[in-house]
Order: C-alpha cells, then structure tokens, then sequence
C-alpha cells in the first residue's frame, strides 16, 4: 500500500478522499489553505450570530452524501423531510400553494400537486406529465443529451416559458445553479430522473439543524485525527512536482514527498498545479467550464414573519427563502436567509442596491415581514460557487485518474456525473479514493 497520501483541499472532497485513505490505513496529511475545513460549507460569525456562507440542503437521494454525515457521526445535525413538501409563494396570492408527494409511487407521487399548482394555467399544468415522462428516457450520460439546452428540450416537449420558469427552474436553478436555457439537458435529467421521476422518497428535502462548521469541518478535523490523519490547516500548496517515487508538495514553509497526491481544488488550481498531459482535455479547459456565482442575503426582522422552515418563490425575484433563526442563536425576532442561484446578475451589484430590489421583493411574498423592522441585512457572495453547468461541459469535466501516475482528482467540478452539489463532491472523492486505493492493491475485492 501507499505509505503517504497528501490530500490538498479540504472541502467534502477532500474530507471524503482523506477519510477513506486514512480508514484504509494509509498515511494521510490533508493541507487546507484556509483556516477551516468544509470549502464551500462553512460558518463565521458576525456579531452575536452563527451565519453560514450560504444555504445548503441535500435530499434523500444523496446517499453518498448520507454516507459521510454518517462517518462524521452527525446524523443528529440534521433533518430530513418524512415526506417531501415545498411552500411556494407569489405576490400574486395570497398563500403559499404546496409541492407535495403523495403516497403513490413515482411519477405520479406529485401528480394532483402539480395539478393544482396555480402559479401555472390549467393548460401547462396538463402538459407537464408528457414532458415528464419523456424525461425518464433520455440518456444522460450521452453526449447528444449534453450538447442540448435543457429548456430547449422542454420547449420541444410542450413546456411553455411561464411553465419553465414556474415550476421546471423551481428545483432546477437551486440543483444545477443555472437557469434551464443556460443548463445541459444531461444534467438537468440527472437533477430530475433521480431527485423526482424514480424514487418517491427521493426528493424528500433534509437541512443542517446547526451551523455548518458544526456539521462538516469541525466534526471532519476530529474523525480525520481519530484515524490518524495529519490535518494542516492555513497552509496553501504553491507546487506540485513528480519526483523519484512520489511527488513533492510545497506549501510555504511546510514541503514533504508523498508516494501519492489527491488534488481536491478547484478547476483553476488544479489546472495551475496539474503536470502537463497529465489530463486528456482541451487546451484552456478550466477557463472552457467557468463558475456560475450565488449571491445569499441574510435578513433579521425583529419579530417572527415565516412560520415554515422555507419556501420558494415564483413571480418574484426571490428564489428560495429560509428560516436561520435557531441554528444562528438569535435571540428575539426572526433571521431568514434568501438563497439567490444563478446570479450574475447580483454578484458585482452593492448592497444597499441589493437590499432596495430584495427586500421589498421578499415582503411581497412574505406580507406578514410587511409590518417587521429589519434589525440587520448583510449579503454573502460565492463568485465561483460552482462550475457553469452549460451544454457541452461533460467534455470538460475529467475523471479521477490522470496520466501521472499516483496523482488523482477530486471536486465537484470532475466528471461525476452530477451537478455541483455535496452528493457530487462527496461522490468525487469516493471516486479519487476508489482509483488510488484501486492502483495501489490491484486485486482489492472493493474496487
């Protein structure tokens, strides 16, 4: 086996490399360049509370997901819809109209949900079952289906425009972080075959029940230490280098030779970092696939205005909203978060433009905020929050292994199949353990 395995990153990629390196017993040392595990699911504090850079949620269906909460012993953390139900509000109703399954099996568990979907004419509510099911049968892992736009396809199969962006970008936007017209087909239908069209229970809805670093980076720290792991936190890799028998990484002042390196960055790093040829992808591939940015604005309201946990928006250029009061440790009133997908259009705009478009648009839906004072408002920004999801990007996601030998991949961004969500981070470096474990123990029953 391996003796050394230099992890750089320390997202849930990362972690899940690490963690199954390290299980495995190999000698495991994780560099993070910032002062925190977790990547792109962390907390800080602003003042009295514990905010999180941005609203993540997961569904039942991330199973690879499930596995590592499961691992960091934080099941507790969490909550998981019994059954899913989304609240979807307008300012053109009066109350929310709800997403729910029934107890019918898939696809027809949302069936009478979609036929009282007012948001949408009687006519596009009809026509979404067609399109629906013509849905379960296209082939995502083809590249005729990731060169198509997804609501170019819709469009070919009844979807109107109010119909895609009512109901078909509801979940697409938040999964995929693009608009349909903006999104590949093959993922979309990865978003839509699995989350909704096949299993039931798929789509049930689960969130952290505490602040993120609670439930990754702190919980990660501690079980990758338990297994003898070497955690290096504030310590930014600068060179990648091959040497006789391993690679050398440098870091500052911290360089050591390992016999094998997962690379767990982003595209722009990696790319940076990677050997030449060590990847079969076109030139200028990382800049090719781009980063699609979330925008997320934090609300504290002194009295309570939202009694769910969350819901979504139509009409309105709110999107998602939630409920961040208890797992933020505010102490009176109501704090929300307003989740912003997609947002290209937000990004480089200041706050105060961002609080006078929002904020009435987030009291539009939300009529009892009306009557609330705003105690604080605040905007977190994810410029490169995930990989541009566009039609043609399969060819520019790589798999786990390389030509170079004992150098392997990990993030979101790498061909896993899925969007860049957790269940796609988490599964990317499942794969980046599998393909090192698997080089190093060839007759590995596991592989």
């Amino acid at each position: 086996m391996t003796r050394r395995v230099a992890v750089i990153g320390g997202g849930l990629a990362g972690i899940t490399a690490a963690l199954r390196c390290a299980d495995a017993g190999l000698d495991v040392t994780l560099l993070e360049a910032r002062g925190h595990l977790g990547g792109l699911t962390h907390s800080f504090r602003r003042g009295e509370l514990d905010v999180d850079n941005g609203q993540h949620v997961f569904l039942r269906c991330c199973t690879s997901y499930l596995d590592l909460l499961r691992r960091l012993r934080v099941m507790d953390k969490v909550h998981l819809q019994p059954r899913l139900a989304i609240p979807v509000r307008s300012p053109r109703l009066r109350e929310p109209v709800w997403l729910r399954r029934n107890g019918l099996p898939a696809p027809l568990h949302l069936a009478d949900s979609v036929l009282k979907y007012r948001p949408l004419p009687v006519a596009d509510r009809l026509r979404f079952a067609g399109a629906a099911l013509a849905l379960r049968g296209v082939d995502r892992e083809s590249a005729e289906a990731d060169a198509q736009s997804f609501a170019d396809w819709l469009g070919r199969h009844g979807q109107s425009e109010q119909a895609i962006t009512k109901l078909w970008d509801l979940v697409g936007i938040a999964t995929l972080n693009a608009h349909a017209a903006e999104a590949s087909l093959s993922l979309a239908a990865t978003v839509f075959q699995v989350g909704l069209l096949t299993d039931a229970g798929a789509a049930d809805i689960g969130w952290a029940k505490v602040p993120l670093r609670e439930l990754h980076g702190e919980p990660a720290k501690a079980r990758l230490t338990e297994a003898g792991a070497q955690v290096l936190l504030g310590t930014k890799v600068s060179a990648l280098s091959k040497e006789d028998g391993g690679w050398r990484v440098v870091a500052g002042e911290t360089e050591f030779v390992a016999e094998a390196v997962v690379l767990a960055v982003p595209p722009d790093i990696a790319h940076r970092l990677l050997p030449d040829g060590s990847v079969n992808l076109p030139e200028g591939w990382a800049d090719a696939l781009g980063s699609s940015p979330i925008v997320n604005v934090h609300v504290v309201f002194d009295r309570p205005v939202l009694s769910e946990p969350f819901f979504a928006a139509v009409d309105s250029p709110v999107q998602w909203v939630f409920d961040r009061t208890r797992q933020s440790g505010v102490d009176g009133g109501q704090y929300v978060a307003v989740s912003m997908s997609a947002a290209d259009d937000l990004i480089d705009v200041p706050v105060r433009r961002i609080r006078e478009r929002i904020l009435p648009a987030l009291r539009q839906v939300l009529p009892s905020g009306a009557r609330a004072d705003v105690r604080d408002f605040f905007v977190t920004r994810e410029r490169h929050a995930t990989f541009r999801p566009a039609p043609g990007s399969a060819a520019l996601r790589p798999g786990a292994a390389t030509a170079a030998e004992g150098l392997v991949l990990a993030g979101a961004w790498t061909a896993t199949g899925w969007p860049a969500t957790m269940e796609g981070a988490v599964r990317s470096g499942d794969a980046a353990a599998k393909a090192l474990l698997g080089a190093q123990n060839p007759n590995s029953k596991d592989m």
